[in-house]
């Protein structure tokens, strides 16, 4: 059993899932459109992300646009949490995730890992990256 995180953006998921991709170096990067809907389907012709997933070995993260007319709201309660390879890749991860964000918590080590810290990104999206003591 595993469980996805799946992220909804208000236009601009097209930019967050290619950004996340090349922060985490995905194995994989799949992106459908609306507009790559059958007529039948109903969905507006746009260019909006329909579906999107990147792969990172055995994990995913997804994510889509919200339709025209929706009410969007910000990922605000759910962090996703990186496992970063060792300290170096925490910390460089975590400045390329802050970049136009903001720092929730600075990266550091400390009791629980040697590099923890919490942003919320450019996009919305809180993280979470770490390296636990027990990991490395």
């Amino acid at each position: 059993m595993s469980f996805t995180p799946f992220l909804f953006f208000d236009g601009n998921c097209e930019e967050a899932i290619d950004f996340y991709a090349e922060v985490l170096g995905a194995d994989e990067v799949v992106k459908t459109s609306f507009a790559d809907a059958p007529p039948e389907a109903g969905m507006p012709p746009d260019a909006r992300v329909m579906y999107s997933h990147i792969r990172i070995g055995d994990h995913m993260l997804m994510a889509s646009d919200i339709l025209p007319g929706q009410t969007y709201a910000p990922q605000a309660s759910v962090h996703v949490t990186h496992y970063a390879k060792d300290a170096k890749d925490g910390r460089a991860k975590f400045a390329r995730l802050a970049e136009g964000g903001e720092i929730l918590m600075d990266y550091q080590e400390t009791f629980f890992a040697y590099g923890f810290g919490t942003c919320k990104d450019r996009f919305g999206t809180h993280w979470m990256i770490m390296i636990a003591k027990e990991e490395e």
